[in-house]
C-alpha cells in the first residue's frame, strides 16, 4: 500500500462527503471539519515507514528529485543511500505512479530519525539547513491530504488513517482545523488566492453567518 493510498472499501448506505468547489479543485467538507495537528512525539513519524511504497511524486518534482542528491546525502542514512543508489532517486510504481524508492519495501528511503528517535524527511532537513529550495515531496507536504486527478479537475480528500489518532486528538484538543493545519502546503500547490477563497467559503458556511444572514 503506498503511503497514505486507503484500501478500496466497499460501497455501502452512506451519502458521499459533501464537496465545495473552490477554482477548478473540488474540496471535501472533511478539509474544514477534520481536527488535526501533528503530534510526532506520539506517532513518531509513522507515515514515513508504514506501507509497501514509498511517498507519491509529481512528474514536475521528478527532476528536482535528481539535482538535490548531493545536497541531500549527508542527511540520509547508510540505508537510504544504498536503496537510492539502487533503485534510482524515484520508481516507477505498480500502480504506474512515480514514488521514492524504499528500504525493504517499507521505510522511505529518503527518511532518517533525529535524536529522540522520530523519522524525519532528509529533504526537509536539508531544506530548513539552506541546502536545498525544495521543501520535500508536496504528497508528503499535504499529508493527511491526498490529491485525487481527475481528466478536467482535481479533487481534495481527507485521508483517515490509524496512524494518525493522536494527531486527531491533539487537533480536537487545540481546535485546529485541517484545512488551517494545512495552509502552507496548500498554498504552495494552489497559491494564495485559492486558498483565500477557499477560507472565503468555508467561513461563509460557518454556523455563526448561517445565523447572521438568516437574522437579516
Amino acid at each position: 500500500m503506498k503511503r497514505g493510498k486507503a484500501k478500496p472499501k466497499k460501497r455501502g448506505s452512506k451519502s458521499p462527503k459533501r464537496m465545495m468547489k473552490v477554482g477548478e479543485v473540488l474540496v471535501s467538507d472533511d478539509i474544514k471539519t477534520v481536527e488535526f495537528v501533528c503530534h510526532l512525539e506520539k506517532c513518531k513519524g509513522a507515515c514515513c515507514v508504514e506501507g509497501e511504497l514509498g511517498a507519491p511524486l509529481e512528474e514536475d518534482e521528478l527532476p528536482v528529485m535528481h539535482e538535490i542528491q548531493s545536497a541531500v546525502a549527508p542527511y540520509l542514512t547508510k540505508e537510504g543511500k544504498k536503496a537510492i543508489a539502487a533503485q534510482g532517486p524515484y520508481i516507477l510504481d505498480e500502480d504506474g505512479d512515480y514514488s521514492t524508492p524504499t528500504i525493504g519495501g517499507r521505510e522511505c528511503a529518503y527518511a532518517h530519525y533525529d535524536e529522540k528517535g522520530v523519522l524525519k524527511c532528509g529533504i526537509e532537513q536539508a531544506y530548513l539547513d539552506g541546502k536545498v529550495a525544495f521543501r520535500k515531496p508536496i504528497s508528503c507536504h499535504l499529508y493527511p491530504i491526498r490529491i485525487t486527478k481527475k481528466k478536467d479537475f482535481e479533487a481534495v480528500n481527507y485521508h483517515k488513517w490509524s496512524i494518525c489518532s493522536d494527531a486527531c486528538q491533539l487537533g480536537k484538543s487545540l481546535q485546529v482545523p485541517l484545512y488551517k493545519f494545512l495552509k502552507d502546503p496548500l498554498i504552495r500547490k494552489y497559491g494564495e488566492a485559492w486558498y483565500t477563497e477557499l477560507q472565503r467559503q468555508i467561513e461563509q458556511e460557518s454556523p455563526e453567518n448561517k445565523q447572521k444572514s438568516r437574522s437579516k
